[in-house]
Formats: structure tokens, C-alpha cells, sequence
């Protein structure tokens, strides 16, 4: 059985989304891109589907046209591994017209909502001392990019 794969919809910038998206990941490429031809709803030559891995999940953007647009309801967790790279995704995908929203949370210029989560926030939050895990829920709930110093300090009771 195949993997299976979400489809995000576009108006027309699906080739440039997905060539934004395995710029930012490890082990991820463009697989494939389908055009439309003449008499479409798009001018000819423009990627119709475009298929592509992130760090190995596959992938498929659809330009459809403007009937459909992205909402919070869905979106994609990247687990970071430390601030360094917490910084770059979210420096990255809120660069050009992206919106900061708050706990990690964010939409990128396509409109497509992303979490930058750092691998430390689970363990902090899941700590086995229960005020130690509300101070660091109390601090995340008003950040709005995650800082893990100030995550590890408000756990700390700093």
C-alpha cells in the first residue's frame, strides 16, 4: 500500500510552494509536475499537480483555483530540535508575507498554517511534577514563536 499523502490546494502558486518547502527541509525534493494544457483554467504550461517529499512524507499541491482556501484546522507540526532550528522555520515560513500566530503556531505566505514545535516543549509540559508543567504551560500560552530558554526558566520558577 502506498503512503498517504495530503493535497493542498492552491491558486496557482503550487510550484512555487512546493519548490519554498523542499528548500527549507532535509531529504526532501520535487517528484513530479503535471501541467495544464491548452483551454484550461490556467494559462498553458501551468504546473497543474506538483508532487514532492519533506524529509521523506509525501506530498502533493493542486493548483485548483481560488474556490478553496487554507484554514488553521489543518496544518503541519515540525518537531525542531533546539532554538537554532525553531528560528529557522520560523524565520523561514513567516518570511514574505507570512503571519506569527500564538504557541508556535503560524501561516506562511500560501496561507498554509504550520506548528514549529521544539522537542523540549513535550518534555517540559509532560514533567512528572505538575507545577513545574503548568509554569511552562502558563509561559508558552503567551509566546508566540516558542523560546525554550524562557520555557525552561519559567518551569524552573524563574
Amino acid at each position: 500500500m502506498q503512503a498517504i499523502s495530503p493535497c493542498l490546494w492552491f491558486d496557482g502558486q503550487a510550484e512555487e510552494a512546493a519548490e519554498f518547502y523542499v528548500s527549507l527541509f532535509e531529504n526532501s525534493s520535487i517528484t513530479g509536475v503535471s501541467r495544464y494544457g491548452e483551454g484550461a483554467p490556467f494559462p498553458e504550461g501551468t504546473a497543474l499537480t506538483v508532487t514532492f517529499s519533506l524529509n521523506g512524507s509525501p506530498f502533493q499541491a493542486l493548483n485548483g483555483g481560488p474556490h478553496f482556501t487554507f484554514s488553521e484546522a489543518v496544518s503541519f507540526s515540525i518537531p525542531a530540535e533546539g532554538q537554532e532550528q525553531v528560528d529557522h522555520f520560523w524565520d523561514s515560513l513567516i518570511a514574505d508575507g507570512g503571519e506569527p500566530s500564538m504557541c508556535g503556531w503560524l501561516k506562511d505566505r500560501f496561507g498554509v498554517s504550520w506548528q514549529v514545535v521544539p522537542t523540549e516543549l513535550g518534555e517540559l509540559l509532560g514533567d512528572p511534577d505538575p507545577e513545574r508543567a503548568g509554569r511552562a504551560m502558563a509561559a508558552m500560552l503567551k509566546m508566540t514563536k516558542i523560546d525554550i530558554a524562557e520555557l525552561r526558566a519559567a518551569a524552573d520558577g524563574a
